[in-house]
């Protein structure tokens, strides 16, 4: 928007200041920036002071950041979901499509894995008793060594 003043142009930047912008999102400035110098972020536009202003899309996409780096989704993997819009339709990429149900895959076989060692506890604590013996967690097929008592 530019409003006209004795004979010159003024452009107007509204927006949010990277301050403004960690506090709506959660993310610090310097995690912002460097979001930025890694190309994760466009660059954001500048005032005239040169300060960095961020839109409400900027907002939307860096929450949408820190949803899917909450899933455990690497900065790398996240990329191509970024360059979509944020009201793409998934299906309409089968291969973004595929990956993110590759990643929710992941996701349900770590929470398996945790509750097999959930369970575990459980039969500890309901046993009352640590006592020797093997424990298989198929998660990771990785035997628990026996500990020997010492008497």
């Amino acid at each position: 928007m530019s409003e006209a003043g004795a004979g010159t142009s003024v452009h107007i930047v509204q927006g949010y200041s990277i301050k403004q912008t960690a506090e709506l999102t959660g993310i610090t400035e310097d995690t912002i920036r460097y979001y930025e110098k890694i190309g994760l972020l466009p660059r954001a536009q500048r005032k005239g002071n040169s300060h960095r202003i961020y839109s409400d899309n900027d907002i939307e996409t860096m929450k949408l950041i820190t949803c899917l780096k909450k899933t455990g989704m690497s900065l790398d993997d996240m990329r191509p979901y970024l360059d979509l819009s944020l009201d793409s339709n998934l299906s309409e990429y089968p291969e973004l499509h595929e990956m993110i149900l590759n990643h929710k895959q992941k996701i349900l076989d770590q929470i398996a894995s945790l509750q097999q060692i959930v369970d575990l506890i459980d039969s500890k604590i309901d046993q009352n008793y640590l006592g020797p013996q093997e424990c298989v967690l198929t998660g990771d097929q990785k035997k628990m060594p026996v500990r020997r008592t010492i008497r």
